[in-house]
């Protein structure tokens, strides 16, 4: 049965650890734990966002000059010559090289982003590719050894 004196609060509701200001006895009576004097010992004092006690603030420490362009795609590159390795190691085998065998092999870590082909390298193995953005180079490349390119993108 719960009496005025042995009442609290309910589980997880309280999340302050130290109850400032309730008296010498709490260990954080006199100045509440605010120090002596000063303006952040005052009733109403805050602090600007960022302020790392008269330093220079990290907004100002950063460099602040060029452009980033918001609408930018960062694709996940892979090279014709990555191509050639994972079929000369018989990772691919049914020629077949699109976004899911590229992230099962491990060759890219995001499903999300696109994928671009380079032609840095050789191939000579005959493979169909399915990606989102393809250079040139890859695309003469992969249809010289035989292979075909779908570019959905």
């Amino acid at each position: 049965m719960k009496h005025i004196g042995n009442l609290t609060p309910a589980e997880g509701s309280r999340h302050k650890k130290k109850r400032v200001g309730r008296g010498a006895g709490s260990g954080h009576g006199g100045t509440s734990t605010r120090g002596h004097k000063g303006h952040q010992s005052r009733s109403g004092f805050s602090q600007s966002r960022g302020f790392e006690g008269g330093q220079m603030t990290l907004t100002r420490r950063v460099p602040k000059f060029g452009f980033t362009n918001i609408n930018r795609i960062e694709y996940q590159e892979v090279n014709v010559a990555t191509l050639q390795r994972l079929v000369d190691e018989q990772q691919i085998t049914n020629g077949v090289v699109d976004k899911d065998t590229l992230l099962s092999l491990g060759v890219i870590r995001k499903k999300s982003a696109p994928v671009k082909i380079l032609g840095n390298g050789d191939l000579s193995a005959k493979l169909s590719v399915s990606c989102d953005k393809i250079s040139e180079s890859a695309k003469n490349k992969i249809e010289f050894a035989g292979g075909a390119v779908t570019v959905h993108g």
